[in-house]
């Protein structure tokens, strides 16, 4: 894990010697309890925003949250990635998953209920029981024996419905919930099914709930097999279309496509895109224990700046009180101008509009406040918070960033990740410049013959044609001469300057390679070396 040595309290001395030895987490939990809680604590930020970090939200594995419309394949994409079943785990057609399921690793396999759940002080759920019995009966903690639980921790949605009735029978605020876990998760994917893709109401509400969480979030468009090219085209465009009018940001989500069950391919057509979709997603999910450092890092500064600009907003409510008489008409005076105070505070401290709350739900928080209980501007308070960030985040950073490149890559191992990793169903096997690599025979030989022609037609000498002749053969690929030249250096085994009949052949069989659309190798894979150059060739290596 990684270290932080420095003369912080909260730490632990290595041996009898003097240095004070921290984790990363360790070091941000220390930051959060001496710098940051006494602000929050102060102007009262929890009952405003969030609560109080316990040593379990520093501790956990890193988690991800699914959340999509009933029947998009949540609970079976997770069932997916596990490759076994879970305790709790129910699929069908209809809207069967009606609880939030943490499925977490455990010696062994079995489920702790909400209530039992939110006491644990290892568990990372403690201030879940704000939301009540309502929401507890209906939250569950999954635990098996699996190696990808190792790693991380997968969150389960209830199944998203549209309709006012469904909403109000829930019993608890599913908005405020899902905007708890998604301050704490690593990353939260967005699941649609090819045949569902519009956003009901409450789906809309759910995804606005992520305001801030931008970062986070991943876009999968699941059972893309139904459907053939030119619908998939059609889907992905809508599905684009219909995301731009709920998610705000100038940026394009990353949407990865495809049919993440272990069942045949309804249409094959487009198998090649799902493969590297798939192992696209798998990275982005395999990084996120060597990133869950780096996260943890980012939303202590989010939260923080956060607390500094609502110490602000409390702090000048509370000097705009009357001391006697009129505090009820002033306080619906100054809810009511919150949005030109929002405008004075970012002129006054130079904050930027983006760290401010939304302007509406503090408005409706602000209702039931008193205003006279509210603390004034604490300086000090301000001055340790802007020091943590200032100075004490920054070193951290630089710590993990050396520390990172000191240990050994820590990804997600087991379930489906351990089939993309080696063996002929690796993604990219026998493709590309891998093509023929587990086969006798030289690859280029079968198109040989073809290149043969085109060789005799270059006037070679000595059985070699110029870098001036290949050039000309050469350019009329239309590849860029970065390119070109790379492929040069590559064909040119034995660094003369010219090509023979099994270098050219080379270097044509590498012109195909990339305008198929594949990379080039950095350095030429055994299989790809000529013939008659082996011997030297890999001597020379």
């Amino acid at each position: 894990m990684f270290s932080w040595l420095g003369k912080q309290g909260g730490g632990r001395e290595r041996g009898g010697g003097g240095d004070v030895v921290q984790t990363v987490t360790g070091g941000l939990r220390d930051l959060y309890l001496r710098k940051l809680l006494p602000l929050e604590e102060h102007y009262r930020f929890h009952e405003f925003h969030s609560p109080a970090l316990e040593e379990a939200d520093f501790e956990n594995k890193p988690m991800v949250l699914l959340v999509g419309q009933y029947s998009t394949g949540k609970t079976t994409f997770i069932r997916y990635l596990l490759e076994q079943d879970f305790p709790g785990m129910r699929i069908g057609p209809e809207p069967t998953t009606d609880s939030f399921i943490a499925v977490m690793y455990g010696d062994s396999e079995g489920s702790i209920p909400g209530n039992a759940l939110v006491v644990d002080p290892k568990k990372p759920f403690r201030k879940l029981s704000r939301f009540g019995n309502a929401f507890l009966n209906r939250f569950m903690c999954s635990q098996l024996p699996n190696q990808v639980l190792k790693s991380i921790s997968i969150i389960d949605s209830p199944g998203i419905l549209s309709g006012e009735k469904q909403r109000i029978s829930r019993g608890y605020d599913f908005c405020q919930v899902l905007q708890w876990f998604a301050e704490r998760v690593d990353r939260i994917i967005l699941l649609f099914d090819a045949h569902k893709l519009d956003i009901s109401d409450e789906f809309s509400e759910a995804i606005k709930s992520f305001r801030g969480q931008d970062d986070k979030i991943r876009v999968v468009l699941n059972k893309a097999d139904q459907v053939d090219t030119q619908q998939l085209m059609r889907v992905y465009g809508a599905l684009m279309w219909s995301l731009g009018k709920v998610i705000d940001t100038p940026e394009v989500l990353r949407v990865y496509i495809g049919s993440f069950w272990a069942h045949p391919l309804r249409n094959t057509e487009n198998r090649r895109l799902f493969e590297a979709e798939a192992q696209d997603l798998f990275k982005d999910i395999q990084s996120l224990p060597q990133k869950a450092a780096v996260r943890k890092l980012n939303d202590l500064i989010k939260r923080a700046r956060l607390a500094k600009v609502h110490a602000y907003i409390i702090s000048y409510l509370k000097k705009e009180m009357p001391s006697v008489f009129g505090k009820e008409n002033k306080k619906k005076e100054l809810i009511s101008r919150l949005p030109e105070i929002y405008i004075q505070l970012q002129r006054e401290y130079h904050i930027s509009a983006g760290d401010f709350p939304e302007v509406k739900k503090m408005q409706e928080l602000l209702e039931t406040c008193d205003f006279t209980k509210f603390h004034s501007l604490k300086p000090k308070l301000i001055e340790a918070v802007d020091n943590m960030l200032a100075n004490k985040i920054a070193s951290l950073m630089s710590l993990i960033t050396q520390e990172e490149s000191n240990m050994p890559t820590e990804i997600v191992q087991g379930g489906a990740f351990d089939g993309t990793m080696a063996g002929p169903f690796g993604h990219g096997y026998g493709e590309g410049a891998k093509e023929g690599a587990d086969e006798e025979e030289w690859v280029v030989a079968k198109d040989k013959p073809a290149y043969d022609e085109i060789f005799y037609t270059l006037s070679p000498i000595n059985g070699k044609i110029s870098g001036i002749s290949a050039k000309k053969e050469m350019v009329t690929s239309k590849l860029p001469n970065s390119v070109l030249g790379k492929i040069w250096k590559l064909s040119d085994c034995d660094g003369d300057g010219m090509l023979d009949d099994e270098e050219f052949a080379l270097a044509k069989h590498l012109i195909k390679i990339k305008l198929d659309g594949y990379e080039l190798p950095s350095t030429l894979p055994s299989h790809l070396v000529p013939p008659s150059h082996r011997k030297p060739y890999q001597t020379a290596e």
